[in-house]
């Protein structure tokens, strides 16, 4: 990710929305807020992946804290993650956060052996959260979607030639708006929808 782009990312601003690398939270370690989580997206992104997939927007218990799509602290903290160094905790919470889908899809990207092959982003790259309530999940709106449009075009750019994998319906619509060329959406893992996710990822990567 150049300089730019991350200037970029860090500036955004809107209401009901949390921005992970340019944001405090109360639930932060001190020392390890917004900077922390960029320099954990630099890591992810020094790669040269063969998938990149991209769902619709943070969540609360994942990227808001990590800095990195789909991935909890929990998980780095297992030193599952790829690329990732962070060796202590993240939040003050008690127990370290977890995020399901995230378990979910890191867990097929292990067993498919491709965990240090892809890069994860959203449509929209900011945690959208309902009003007054920081620790939640809202699906983005249309307004924001547009907002977002010029991050996820320079990081499909960053990244061109890539295969994209849309993680549900509003990230195959998002990239549509922007004439990328995705393969087939798959099923996002949350609600009753992981055994269906890894059945189509697998089917998009053997493909």
């Amino acid at each position: 990710m150049n300089t730019e782009l991350l200037d970029s990312l860090t500036r955004f601003s809107s209401p009901n929305v949390f921005n992970p690398w340019s944001s405090r939270d109360e639930k932060d370690c001190t020392g390890l807020g917004a900077d922390g989580r960029k320099r954990r997206l630099l890591q992810h992104f020094d790669c040269n992946p063969i998938m990149i997939l991209v769902g619709e927007a943070p969540g609360y218990q994942g990227c808001r804290f990590s800095g990195v799509p789909y991935t909890s602290e929990r998980l780095i903290l297992s030193g599952r993650i790829p690329r990732i160094t962070e060796s202590g905790r993240l939040t003050t919470r008690k127990l370290s956060f977890s995020e399901p889908s995230a378990t979910v899809v890191w867990g097929m990207l292990d067993d498919l052996g491709i965990g240090d092959r892809v890069v994860m982003w959203n449509a929209f790259a900011w945690h959208p959260h309902e009003p007054g309530n920081p620790y939640s999940n809202r699906a983005p709106s249309r307004a924001e979607l547009a907002a977002g449009l010029p991050i996820l075009c320079g990081v499909m750019a960053h990244f061109a030639g890539v295969p994209v994998v849309p993680v549900g319906r509003k990230a195959e619509e998002t990239l549509m708006a922007l004439e990328v060329k995705a393969m087939p959406w798959v099923r996002h893992p949350s609600r009753s929808g992981a055994a269906l996710f890894r059945e189509e990822l697998r089917a998009r990567f053997v493909s």
